[in-house]
């Protein structure tokens, strides 16, 4: 009796073993098909949350949450990008002349030519990528905005020059005559003279023969005035003025009622002696130069400019000249002369520059600093330099379109200008907030789009290939 009352407490003990086994089978089994189902219900946001990366550094793309391998931060969800697809989400970027390119507005209307003016999409600057990016991330990656602005196109051209003589201002003295120099004024260069002071007595049998025939036809007038008397006495002494001689030698021939031996001759212009080749008691013949004489109250500066500066300057410009050897003085001048060849030798081109040089602070041959403004009233699209990126032939510039949104643009430069601004001619219109800082991590972000995609892609890959038929390689076996 005993051996059978053990026998029911170990058949009892053993129902509670099998109903507990199963009891957590069924549990287990509960939990793993709601793990399942939930698993398989949030299938379709794993496009979205299914990656992970850094607010600081979002070059960080993962499949699964954790810490940054670069700062140690938190990963965060990595929202899923989108792309403009479709006429009906595309955005118009800016509005541009059709006949125009560098035309461009931000709200529709006419162009300066009355034509309609044409939307130019999002879509059509850089394949219609739109980066999408939180707030919080935004901020940790410190983007900054600039608005773009239509400014005028002020740019200094800096290069240097040297300080020569004023062509125009520079003059020769060539006797129109035979003669020995008996006495000089003019005994080395440099020397100033002006106007009516006299430069050499010179012996010339030409100019007492001339002297001669004044006298002959002035008292031929004196006996008989008549015309013709009076035309050759009008001949005679444009003669001598066409020699050179002054009137006052003209007269005191006349008081002497002879011809004079040595005769003065005066400098017609003012300035400073820049080259003499006269000798006291020498011998010169007709059209000989014996000195130059060269008027220093204006002078040239003749200055190099590159290649590239030479379609911005151009006759009329301003330019202003800073000595080296005064500091803070300058002297305002202009362009006067572009020269049409460029040096083979240097690849630069001379430009002639003109100033006003009453006090002689500017010396032939000196060195100088010289800046060439070449604003000339022209207005255009400007961004801060360094909102441009570029790359290889093109250049970007990201375009925040909406809160959180960026748009990568390719635009076309113009000039780099003195404020930091540079030119773009396509692609940016008045009023867009283009982004000059963080650029570099929005330009690492739509460059990560398509690994970004390739990723996603290799989550869900097709289906293998359906398997070969053993039957056909048993058959195989079989006819061997």
């Amino acid at each position: 009796m005993q051996r059978v009352k053990r026998w029911h407490i170990g058949l009892v003990f053993l129902l509670l073993i099998v109903a507990f086994v199963a009891t957590v089978v069924v549990m287990r089994g509960d939990s793993s098909k709601e793990k399942g189902m939930i698993s398989h219900g949030d299938h379709s946001h794993e496009s979205e949350a299914d990656l992970w990366t850094c607010s600081m550094h979002p070059f960080i793309v993962v499949d699964e949450p954790g810490d940054c391998p670069v700062c140690a931060m938190d990963l965060v969800p990595k929202k899923k990008e989108e792309t403009l697809k479709g006429p009906q989400e595309r955005e118009i970027a800016y509005w541009r002349a059709p006949m125009n390119p560098k035309e461009v507005y931000n709200a529709p209307g006419k162009s300066a030519m009355g034509m309609e003016l044409v939307p130019v999409y999002e879509d059509e600057l850089v394949g219609g990528v739109v980066i999408s990016i939180d707030p919080v991330v935004e901020q940790n990656m410190g983007v900054r905005l600039t608005e773009a602005r239509r400014s005028a196109l002020t740019r200094r051209v800096r290069t240097w020059g040297n300080v020569t003589f004023d062509e125009t201002q520079t003059f020769g003295i060539s006797p129109r005559f035979s003669g020995w120099i008996q006495k000089l004024w003019i005994h080395y260069e440099g020397q100033p003279v002006k106007k009516g002071d006299p430069l050499y007595a010179v012996y010339s049998p030409e100019l007492i023969a001339a002297q001669q025939e004044y006298l002959n036809a002035r008292r031929s007038h004196a006996i008989a005035k008549g015309d013709t008397q009076k035309r050759l006495l009008d001949s005679a002494r444009r003669k001598l003025i066409n020699y050179g001689i002054s009137d006052s030698e003209i007269r005191r021939s006349e008081a002497l009622g002879r011809a004079l031996e040595s005769v003065t001759l005066t400098s017609p212009y003012k300035g400073v002696v820049t080259s003499t080749m006269a000798v006291e008691g020498g011998f010169f013949k007709a059209g000989a130069s014996l000195f130059t004489i060269s008027d220093l109250s204006r002078i040239w500066a003749e200055a190099r400019i590159y290649e590239y500066e030479v379609p911005q300057v151009t006759v009329g410009q301003r330019a202003v000249v800073e000595l080296p050897f005064e500091k803070g003085r300058k002297l305002e001048g202009a362009v006067t002369f572009v020269a049409p060849v460029m040096q083979g030798e240097t690849r630069d081109l001379s430009v002639r520059l003109e100033f006003e040089n009453r006090d002689g602070l500017l010396k032939p041959g000196m060195y100088a600093n010289v800046t060439i403004h070449t604003g000339d009233g022209r207005f255009g699209v400007v961004v801060p330099s360094e909102a441009i990126l570029r790359s290889g032939s093109r250049s970007l510039v990201f375009v925040r379109t909406a809160p959180g949104r960026f748009t990568p643009r390719v635009v076309t430069l113009g000039l780099s200008l003195d404020t930091g601004e540079t030119q773009v001619l396509t692609g940016i219109a008045p009023g867009d907030q283009v982004v000059t800082s963080g650029q570099f991590l929005l330009d690492s972000e739509s460059q990560l789009k398509e690994a970004v995609s390739k990723m996603m892609e290799s989550r869900n890959p097709e289906p293998p290939a359906s398997p070969v038929d053993s039957s056909e390689d048993d058959s195989f076996f079989d006819d061997m």
